[in-house]
């Protein structure tokens, strides 16, 4: 028996000037959690939101914060962004081991940062970026986003090697005999899903698949039904 699939609608989608509406539309047609999107202009090509977003969103939504910092700086930021306690807050090895520190050294400080606040500690992958950068530290973290785009903007087609890439990031957590989330972002749908369900992904983030779909309840749960079925068949096979 597993856990069902978690799905994280991702706000960068969203009506941003109605986003009480959306959070409250999304917690009604079932969302697990709500993907918060970060981006600060320079880690990539676009800019977002910032702390006091996050502030408000958590002061309003009913379901668990999933924050995605897409920043150059988390180690200096990260403080702000756990001020409102989101159940999981994921930088981006790419944006670790600057400033003459390492890569791994850094990531441990993020863990130990997220954990004192009381928050899980997510680390994110861009499509270029290879799977075994995290075997130092794959133990430590308590979710791996394996990004399927190049994070910046939304409306992007899946990358289809994604799926294999989140396979490589479960095996490797299982050689080192630990089980973090899975999570996988960009172009998902109940086609995509059901790829990296198979590969054993744990959380899918979706943005336009929901909030463009005319029925958001029915796409959440074709989304979570297509690679929960995907990933029974790979249990079983």
């Amino acid at each position: 028996m597993f856990d069902r699939i978690r799905i994280s609608p991702s706000i960068l989608s969203s009506d941003f000037m109605n986003l009480e509406r959306e959070v409250r539309s999304c917690e009604e047609a079932g969302a697990d959690w709500l993907h918060v999107d970060v981006m600060d202009g320079h880690f990539v090509p676009n800019l977002t939101i910032g702390v006091p977003v996050e502030s408000q969103l958590a002061s309003i939504a009913r379901i668990p914060l999933d924050v995605h910092l897409m920043i150059s700086n988390p180690l200096v930021q990260l403080p702000w962004f756990l001020t409102c306690k989101p159940a999981v807050v994921t930088v981006h090895w790419e944006a670790l081991g600057r400033d003459g520190a390492s890569a791994v050294d850094d990531a441990r400080e993020v863990v130990r940062i997220v954990h004192e606040a009381g928050s899980k500690a997510g680390i994110a992958l861009k499509p270029d970026t290879p799977v075994d950068v995290l075997a130092p530290t794959i133990d430590a973290w308590d979710m791996v986003l394996v990004m399927s785009v190049f994070p910046g903007f939304s409306g992007q087609s899946y990358i289809p090697e994604s799926a294999e890439r989140v396979g490589r990031v479960a095996a490797l957590a299982r050689a080192a005999g630990t089980a973090p989330l899975i999570q996988v972002d960009g172009g998902m749908n109940a086609t995509t899903a059901a790829y990296v369900g198979a590969q054993g992904a744990d959380v899918i983030v979706a943005g336009n698949g929901i909030f463009k779909a005319d029925d958001r309840a029915a796409a959440i749960e074709g989304i979570r039904c297509s690679a929960e079925r995907s990933r029974s068949a790979a249990k079983e096979a």
